[in-house]
């Protein structure tokens, strides 16, 4: 029973500070495009080279 009261104030702290972490990861935009990365690797940008 001892235990319990270290558990849950451990626990309750815990899940506070993953909701400060992924609080703060949406305000500085960290899931803003998530599409953009994968097509971008899929774009061809390069110029081929002319020949001479």
């Amino acid at each position: 029973m001892d235990i319990l009261f270290l558990l849950i104030p451990l626990s309750v702290l815990m899940v506070a500070l993953v909701g400060l972490v992924f609080w703060w990861s949406v305000r500085n935009g960290q899931y803003d495009d998530l599409e953009g990365p994968a097509h971008r690797i899929v774009d061809d940008d390069d110029v081929p080279a002319e020949r001479d």
